[in-house]
């Protein structure tokens, strides 16, 4: 960034679904994303970290790394920052009402728009009933996800030699699923 150019700035970004710590995050994306904007606020919507995916494999990068020291920087530098943990990263709700490096962990939050519209900002898995009265059936659909994430590396490495763009299997196959559970 040179300094002609100026670092969009926006009153609120959020981000969800990051899963820190499985081989199919895209860290270096939100990394990239991160280092070109400047907000007020950030809020991290549940399964930032994937506290599931680690519980079985430790796959840590330096990627992984950078993207909590760069949100953890915002919120030194005078950024709000709060995080809803989801089930994902459960593990965090038991710091719920405390603050971490200047980032406030809570259960839910109250987010008001420019035009003073009111938002309940929750995490999903508050609603699902798979991961609410079905754990084993969350754990076994996780599973099968991250297998799907494993085979849609190797599908998109074969898709960008024949010049083509990235498609997401396991986004394609997860909707898949939960068109035919309802």
């Amino acid at each position: 960034m040179t300094a002609m150019t100026l670092q969009p700035h926006y009153r609120t970004v959020w981000i969800s679904d990051v899963h820190l710590g499985t081989r199919g995050c895209q860290a270096d994306l939100l990394l990239d994303f991160l280092n070109e904007v400047t907000a007020d606020t950030y809020y991290l919507v549940g399964d930032i970290i994937d506290g599931w995916r680690l519980k079985k494999s430790w796959h840590w990068p330096e990627s992984h790394h950078a993207v909590i020291t760069t949100i953890m920087d915002k919120a030194k530098n005078g950024a709000k920052v709060i995080f809803v943990p989801g089930n994902h990263d459960e593990f965090a709700r038991e710091f719920v009402d405390m603050t971490f490096g200047h980032i406030e962990v809570k259960m839910n939050d109250i987010h008001e728009t420019a035009d003073g519209k009111r938002l309940l900002v929750i995490h999903g898995d508050e609603f699902d009933g798979v991961v609410k009265y079905a754990r084993w059936l969350a754990y076994l659909g996780d599973t099968a996800y991250n297998f799907a994430i494993t085979l849609n590396r190797y599908y998109n490495g074969i898709r960008r030699r024949l010049g083509y763009g990235y498609w997401s299997l396991s986004a394609y196959l997860k909707n898949r699923v939960k068109n035919a559970v309802q």
